[in-house]
C-alpha cells in the first residue's frame, strides 16, 4: 500500500490568479479533500511526511507550491493576501468543495485569511506556528531593524517584516473548528498563539512540548499524529450533533 501510494506522487500545474502554480497529489480520488500550505521559502516538499501520512488514512491529499517558491518562478513582491487568494481559486479550478487544511507557519496565515475572505471555504483548519501580525514572531519584535538591512533583497522575507495584519475581529467571523498549533519553544511568541486560538469561536489551542517551529512537522509524523487525533474528536462530535 505505501509502495503505491509513493508511486502515485507526481508533480502537476495551474494557473490561478495570473500565477502559474506546481502542487501534486496522493491519496484516492474517492477520499476526504484535505489541503497541505507550506511555509515560508519552502515547498511542498516540507510537506512530504504529512502528504503521505493523510494518504494513507484515505485523504485526497493537495500539496501546493506557493507562489514564488517551491517550483515556481520567483516574484519580486510578495503578499499573503495573494496567496490566499491564489488558494481559493486553486480550490475553485479543481473542484475542491470544503476540504480539510493545514498550514505551517505562513501556510497557517494563508490558511486563515482566505477562509476570512470566503467564508466556509475550510471544512476545519489547522496551524503549526501561524501568525496574525509580524511582532508575533519573537525575533521580529527583537530584531527587526536589523534583519530588515540584512534581507533588504529578499522580497519573501521582507514580507514577513511587513504582514499580516489579521484583526481579533476578523478572527472572531471564522465559523468552522481550528486546531491552532505551535510548539512550546516556538518562534511565535506563546500569547500570540494563545490570542489566536481564544479569539475563534470554535479554536483550540495546543502547545506541543519540546518542540521548536518545525521540529515535530518537517521529517516528523509528530504534528499529523496529533492533528488526526483531533480530527477524529470533531467528526465524532459533529455526528453527536446530527443526531
Amino acid at each position: 500500500m505505501k509502495l503505491l501510494i509513493i508511486l502515485c506522487f507526481f508533480m502537476k500545474t495551474i494557473s490561478v490568479n495570473n500565477q502559474s502554480l506546481h502542487y501534486v497529489t496522493l491519496g484516492p480520488k474517492s477520499g476526504e479533500p484535505f489541503l497541505l500550505l507550506h511555509g515560508n521559502g519552502g515547498s511542498h516538499k516540507s510537506m512530504r511526511r504529512q502528504l503521505i501520512q493523510l494518504a494513507l488514512r484515505g485523504y485526497r491529499v493537495y500539496a501546493l507550491d506557493s507562489r514564488g517558491q517551491g517550483a515556481n518562478e520567483p516574484l519580486t513582491e510578495y503578499h499573503y493576501a495573494d496567496m490566499a487568494q491564489d488558494t481559493y481559486l486553486f480550490c475553485q479550478a479543481l473542484g475542491i468543495n470544503k476540504p480539510y487544511v493545514y498550514g505551517w507557519s505562513d501556510g497557517g496565515n494563508i490558511a486563515l485569511m482566505a477562509e476570512i475572505a470566503h467564508p466556509g471555504l475550510f471544512k476545519a483548519i489547522i496551524t503549526s506556528g501561524a501568525n496574525i501580525t509580524p511582532d508575533g514572531v519573537t525575533e521580529f519584535a527583537e530584531k527587526e531593524a536589523e534583519l530588515r538591512e540584512e534581507f533588504k533583497s529578499n522580497p519573501l522575507f521582507l514580507m514577513m517584516l511587513d504582514e499580516p495584519h489579521i484583526s481579533v475581529e476578523e478572527l472572531s467571523t471564522i465559523a468552522c473548528p481550528c486546531l491552532i498549533m505551535a510548539g512550546d519553544a516556538d518562534a511565535i511568541a506563546p500569547e500570540h498563539t494563545r490570542k489566536i486560538a481564544a479569539s475563534i469561536p470554535k479554536g483550540e489551542l495546543c502547545i506541543v512540548p519540546n518542540a521548536d517551529h518545525g521540529s515535530y512537522i518537517k521529517h516528523s509524523s509528530r504534528a499529523a499524529r496529533i492533528f488526526l487525533r483531533w480530527l477524529k474528536n470533531i467528526s465524532f462530535a459533529r455526528k453527536i450533533e446530527k443526531k
